[in-house]
Order: C-alpha cells, then structure tokens, then sequence
C-alpha cells in the first residue's frame, strides 16, 4: 500500500512540475515590453507572469530595438527558450526612424518564418506609428501587420497602446511610453489573446 501511495505521488509530481513548465512563452519586443522608465517587475511582461504562473515567460525585448535587430537575435531565443509562443512587439522604432514599410514587411516575414519553421505558434501585435508621420505612412505602415496576418494565417493582437495613449495620466512624460500604471491594463489586454493562442 505504502509503495503504492508513493508511486501516486511521484506521478502527480512528475504531472504537477509538467503543468508548471507547459508551454513556453517568449516576447520579442522594444522598449514598450522592456519596462522602459518602470521597475522590471512592474512592467506588463511580469505582471502577466502572475496571471499565467503555469507558463514560463522569457522576456526578450529590448529598449530601442528594431525589426532587423529583432531578426537578428531570433536564432538564438529560439534556442535557448525552445518557446512554444512567440509575442512579436516590434515595428515602432522602425517607424520612428522612418524606414520604408518594405523593410518593415521584409525583417517581420523573417521573424515569423524563422518562428514557424521551430513549430512556434506567433501572435503578432500591430503597430502603429503617430499621426505626425503623415496618414499616407500611417496606413501603408499598418497595413504591413494585416497582411502579415493573413498571408501567413497568424493571430493578429490590436495595437495594446491604442486606449492608453490618448489617456496623459497613462503615459510618461515623453508621450510615447506607458506609466507604471498603465502596466496593468496593458497585461489585462494582453491576457485572453495569449491564453486563445496557446
């Protein structure tokens, strides 16, 4: 009976510890997941850590970075996060440095074949650039993310910054980056869409 009880019990570790591991997840993003001016744990990226505690999140934004950058590093993530969902958050810098919405397609076609080709399922999270840059930029710009989504049949995520840009008691003093605050509704948001995708 004793052998028994224990034989239960290291099947339901094995199974417990399974659950906790299941389904990696890996955000490649910019400074809009890299906490930029909030405390790491603060940011939105951990704070959906909580929400999801049976799915290891590897974090791999970085403050500034742009698609071509993204592509670069992917190879590695990839290897070393062995994810079975990858977040794409990129474009912005992109945009803010006004590269052509050709360069823009072309780095996050690469992103998202290099993920498929690992079995990695990808949620890609449109973009979108300031109305300054002209309405003309603006749409060609936006219009990359939706037909990404549809030439390669992949889950696309609205813009998370759409509802708190417009909020000042959202942001930060450079009117691009969200507050501490903003943290949460931004994983609130971002919650069901990764939970769906999984």
């Amino acid at each position: 009976m004793l052998k028994s009880a224990l034989g239960l019990f290291t099947l339901a570790t094995v199974f417990f510890c399974t659950q906790l591991s299941a389904a990696p997840i890996l955000i490649l993003g910019d400074s809009l997941s890299a906490s930029y001016g909030v405390d790491e744990d603060k940011g939105w990226v951990n704070l959906l850590r909580a929400k999801l505690p049976e799915h290891e999140i590897i974090n791999g934004s970085v403050s500034g970075e742009t698609t071509a950058g993204g592509l670069r590093r992917l190879p590695a993530l990839l290897e070393s996060a062995k994810p079975e969902l990858i977040l794409i958050e990129l474009g912005g810098n992109d945009g803010l440095r006004g590269f052509t919405p050709q360069q823009l397609k072309e780095n996050l076609t690469k992103i998202i074949t290099l993920s498929q080709a690992k079995d990695v399922e990808v949620l890609l999270s449109e973009i979108m650039v300031p109305p300054n840059y002209g309405p003309r930029y603006a749409s060609m710009f936006s219009q990359v993310y939706k037909d990404l989504a549809n030439e390669h049949e992949i889950t696309l995520l609205p813009f998370f910054m759409t509802q708190i840009a417009t909020k000042p008691e959202l942001m930060q003093r450079d009117g691009i980056h969200p507050n501490a605050e903003a943290q949460g509704d931004i994983a609130e948001f971002i919650l069901p869409w990764v939970k769906n995708a999984l």
